[in-house]
């Protein structure tokens, strides 16, 4: 049975929006650093406001927060809410936070409305999701939670500071020692489903006009960080043509016809992306040589990780090409990726029933980056995702969600934890 007079507190969550962007406005965007003063007080305003709902506040030994209404049935399996609430540097003030205050309103509505879940529903404020910004591991707060986050990780360095996850936690009054140990917070036997609502991180929604997706799947990767290509520097009026090596224009050939074939997998259905993140020559360029180094960091993504392995294949074909052509040597490194992630049958299924009850338009559509979603499911827990129109695209100043349309998403979520919590 659902009750018409349970809705979200957008308000509320309008409200802590406005107080985020005012606490953590850097001068040009949004900063809030993982494990550090701008992810603190985030979480601290988040769990201030919870207490005052009256919900259970409560913090894991790797710093994730757990807001928590209690259900009837207090020995079933909880449903989890939420996302992250750190943000890259001179970000955008909605990434991440929409999910962590979506679940907040909606579990405000419900007590407003005297609704008592059959089960726990718990807000879940999940630490430094954007650890590529400041880390280079990946949702080590969510994996963290899911025993999933391995000892030697924390280890790795923050890029602004040169000191190590484990220290940032301890700093923060953390403990990286259940880490080492093994333990877990989260699991499928304590947990039903984890939802998390993010902004759309592309156009598509805006484009198509509608203000909900619910994602089918967050994509693995194939990535390149350290790649380069090494040629010979020269003079560049004096070498003609035939006897350069050049580096620069091999790697501009390799950026085209890696593109021009993206193009024809796209033609076949094929739905993948390819980016060239950056494409640069060396300090020792000048005005007058050509360029004997060039480095690129490049990122192929799919929720098929098959199309990613098709573009590898065509690089390292490219490669030798280009090897041969041009008296080049390229030195790609270390390959880095992550794995695919379906979202949970169930889940997707009962978020675009809830949004169909509503009335709300919405669309199903994969993931085009990833979330801490992708680590739940990968640890066994049903995962699902809900989308929301954003203009301007995200991990900028200029990220534009609209409160109706953050409204509407969160109905969906809403009314997808009623008939899962009855």
């Amino acid at each position: 049975m659902t009750l018409p007079n349970l809705a979200p507190d957008v308000e509320l969550a309008a409200r802590l929006f406005d107080t985020l962007r005012e606490r953590s406005f850097d001068g040009v965007g949004i900063t809030r650093e993982a494990y550090g003063p701008g992810e603190r007080m985030a979480h601290a305003l988040v769990r201030a406001e919870a207490e005052a709902l009256g919900l259970e506040a409560r913090s894991d030994p790797v710093g994730n927060l757990y807001l928590t209404l209690p259900g009837t049935d207090r020995a079933a399996k909880r449903v989890v809410l939420g996302s992250h609430l750190d943000s890259v540097q001179q970000g955008g003030n909605f990434d991440g936070a929409a999910g962590v205050l979506a679940g907040l309103a909606t579990v405000a509505g419900m007590k407003r409305a005297g609704f008592v879940p059959g089960r726990d529903v718990t807000v879940m404020a999940i630490r430094a999701e954007e650890a590529g910004a400041w880390f280079p591991t990946s949702y080590p707060g969510s994996r963290g939670a899911l025993g999933l986050l391995k000892p030697e990780e924390l280890q790795v360095k923050r890029m602004d500071s040169g000191r190590t996850l484990a220290e940032h936690m301890r700093e923060e009054g953390f403990d990286p020692g259940f880490v080492e140990a093994g333990k877990r917070e989260l699991t499928p036997d304590n947990t039903a489903a984890f939802v998390e609502l993010h902004i759309e991180q592309g156009p598509v929604l805006e484009a198509e006009g509608l203000p909900v997706g619910i994602v089918t799947g967050i994509p693995g990767s194939r990535r390149l960080r350290a790649a380069r290509v090494l040629g010979e520097y020269n003079h560049s009026g004096g070498t003609p043509r035939k006897y350069r090596r050049d580096a620069a224009i091999a790697l501009a050939e390799l950026a085209a016809k890696l593109d021009e074939y993206w193009c024809e997998l796209d033609a076949q259905g094929r739905v993948l992306v390819c980016t060239f993140c950056t494409m640069a020559t060396t300090a020792e360029a000048g005005f007058t040589k050509i360029a004997g180094e060039a480095e690129f960091m490049l990122d192929v993504r799919s929720v098929d990780v098959s199309n990613c392995d098709l573009m590898f294949d065509r690089l390292h074909a490219l490669v030798a090409a280009i090897e041969a052509r041009r008296g080049v040597r390229f030195e790609l490194g270390a390959e880095g990726g992550s794995k695919a992630s379906p979202m949970d049958a169930g889940v997707q299924a009962g978020l675009l029933k809830a949004a169909a009850s509503l009335g709300i338009s919405h669309k199903a559509m994969a993931s085009g980056g990833g979330h801490d979603a992708a680590a739940f499911a990968q640890a066994g827990i049903p995962a699902g995702m809900v989308f929301v129109r954003n203009q301007n695209g995200s991990h900028n100043p200029r990220e534009a969600m609209r409160i109706e349309d953050f409204a509407a998403a969160t109905a969906v979520v809403s009314r997808f934890v009623q008939d899962i919590s009855q």
